[in-house]
């Protein structure tokens, strides 16, 4: 397997700029690598010039410690997985899967076994002689994912494989991707904009935005411990409030709010470098799933408003409270509690589940 490294990485096109700027990152050998971002982050763009497909403006890409910035695609040894599988509909399974095989002329019972082992990999031996244009999305998936497999690369990367499916069939091939990468141990580096997918399936993370990237960490990290205020918008449903830290004590943060209610957090939950003494201009997030219904006996970090929606989305009850600070997200699962438009509540906001971010306008 090979381990993939970026120094200064530097694209940029004539009609939308700078596409990606100065990344520098590296996936190790047998990770599950994803880049995650919105459209027009610049992270296919970064995968294509892993693949070889556009050379960089400036830096380097190393496999282990060999220079490939400027190798041609043929001189990598990657397997490769598009967003529209790139297959040849009036071909057979074996014969889509044995394209590659064939222009590096491996040929014959060598061949043959090769395919075999590649579709059992994929589980779709019994298809092997099938028309491609005869097999379902999944099943499309997943001899494009054979056929990436074939000639055993040392790295596999795949450019959002799944945003083509739909959401029953995303979740099969979720875990069958999981499954298969923990077979092979080979190095994979995969592309999103699909949060959960990252999540679910990532060793680490790197998490981009504007052709920059803001954090790498494991899902729990990003998650739990957004480097950025983007990182803690983009991942999930999060709620932020901007204040003015009006006092620190040992570990204790106060921040007062817009309305001049006060929040109390844990210093010891903050972006890294974010100032906070007081006077500071900061954002307190805390997730829709963190935020709980009053149980009358709090005396602080409480917040009243008026149910503005509510969505039934099967396990979860998603709501929106409208209140003096701006408007507050609430995933509810399990029975409880059952909001309706135009309720009054109060939640609490506890302050083990607030993490400090900078604010929107920092100065």
């Amino acid at each position: 397997m090979v381990s993939v490294t970026l120094d200064g990485l530097t694209k940029s096109f004539k009609r939308s700029g700078v596409v990606v700027d100065h990344v520098d990152l590296r996936a190790e050998e047998g990770e599950f690598f994803t880049l995650l971002g919105p459209s027009g982050c610049g992270k296919s763009t970064t995968l294509r010039m892993i693949a070889g497909f556009d050379e960089p403006d400036s830096g380097q890409i190393r496999f282990n410690d060999r220079d490939v910035t400027y190798a041609p695609v043929n001189k990598r040894d990657v397997g490769l997985v598009f967003q529209n599988y790139a297959l040849f509909p009036h071909m057979s399974v074996a014969k889509n899967v044995g394209f590659g095989l064939a222009v590096r002329k491996i040929r014959g019972i060598d061949a043959k076994k090769m395919i075999q082992d590649a579709l059992a990999q994929v589980n779709l031996t019994k298809q092997v002689d099938a028309r491609v244009d005869e097999l379902s999305g999944g099943q499309q998936q997943r001899v494009a994912l054979a056929r990436a497999l074939v000639f055993r690369p040392q790295l596999l990367l795949l450019d959002e494989p799944m945003s083509n499916l739909d959401a029953k069939l995303r979740l099969d091939m979720r875990g069958a991707l999981r499954s298969l990468h923990n077979e092979t141990g080979i190095t994979s580096i995969y592309v999103t904009h699909d949060q959960a997918e990252a999540l679910a399936m990532s060793t680490r993370i790197a998490v981009m935005n504007t052709s920059v990237v803001h954090q790498v960490g494991t899902p729990a990290e990003v998650y739990e411990r957004p480097n950025t205020r983007f990182v803690a918008m983009f991942l999930g449903r999060n709620n932020v409030f901007d204040g003015t830290v009006s006092a620190v004590n040992g570990d204790e943060v106060y921040l007062r709010l817009a309305d001049g209610s006060m929040l109390r957090g844990s210093a010891s939950r903050t972006s890294p470098g974010l100032p906070l003494s007081p006077g500071s201009l900061i954002g307190a997030t805390i997730r829709a799933e963190a935020v709980q219904f009053s149980t009358g006996d709090q005396s602080e970090n409480l917040l009243d408003g008026t149910v503005s929606d509510v969505e039934y989305v099967g396990a979860t009850l998603s709501c929106e409270l409208e209140t003096a600070v701006g408007r507050v997200l609430l995933d509810l699962t399990g029975a409880g509690i059952r909001p309706t438009l135009g309720q009054r509540l109060t939640v609490h906001l506890s302050e083990k589940s607030i993490y400090f971010v900078p604010a929107e306008h920092t100065p």
